[in-house]
């Protein structure tokens, strides 16, 4: 397994013969090492790992503990005014730019704004849209996708879907591609768990003696 910055691990995934899937794993606070959280108004936070990504094979996992956002994918992929209002926690946006000032790149700020127009119950949640000035797709994290205020996190690059190609792509994009995954125990947890139950199965060998 391959660890990237954001500790995003990869593990490839063996799928009809010689076909392969990756798995990107978020498993890490996504402002740890920034102010984003304790400092007024919104922060983007950058520092994202490039990847290459298959929509048709490759999966997001995504802990739901860390980032907050329940145990199940409410997913939604269209152009702003058809994402619904509510229900909602992974938003793929095909709406390219903000329709208002279309001399500015269209960057996450101005994708989770549209975003938080449109959705009006809070959570935390993710989002991809296509980001004009880099020319592809990026994955990002909010705070509370209904709050234009919310903090981001870049945690992707999709470098392979650039260009007209990428913004076509990004119609593609299905529930299937994300997963949000409950950790599993740790060693340490488990060994715990393990001594109780052999302390319990002592004591009733002991209680039959």
């Amino acid at each position: 397994m391959r660890r990237f910055n954001l500790s995003i691990g990869v593990t490839l995934l063996a799928l009809s013969g010689t076909a392969r899937a990756a798995t990107f794993t978020f498993d890490t606070p996504p402002f740890a090492g920034s102010t984003a959280l304790t400092t007024p108004g919104r922060q983007v936070v950058g520092g994202e790992p490039f990847i290459t990504f298959n929509i048709a094979s490759d999966v997001f996992v995504i802990n739901q503990d860390i980032f907050g956002v329940g145990n199940q994918e409410l997913f939604a992929n269209g152009l702003i005014a058809s994402i619904p209002a509510s229900g909602v926690n992974i938003v793929v946006l095909r709406t390219f730019d903000d329709d208002n000032n279309t001399a500015t790149a269209f960057g996450a700020g101005s994708a989770a704004n549209l975003i938080a127009a449109q959705i009006t119950a809070p959570g935390p949640g993710f989002f991809i849209y296509f980001n004009s000035g880099l020319d592809l797709p990026r994955l990002v994290f909010s705070t509370d996708l209904n709050d234009n205020t919310a903090d981001l996190k870049i945690v992707a690059r999709l470098t392979n879907l650039g260009g007209q190609q990428g913004r076509d792509a990004m119609a593609n994009f299905t529930a299937a591609n994300f997963d949000f995954a409950v950790p599993e125990p740790s060693t340490f947890g488990m060994m715990a768990a393990a001594g109780v139950l052999w302390a319990g199965m002592a004591l009733r060998r002991r209680a039959r003696g």
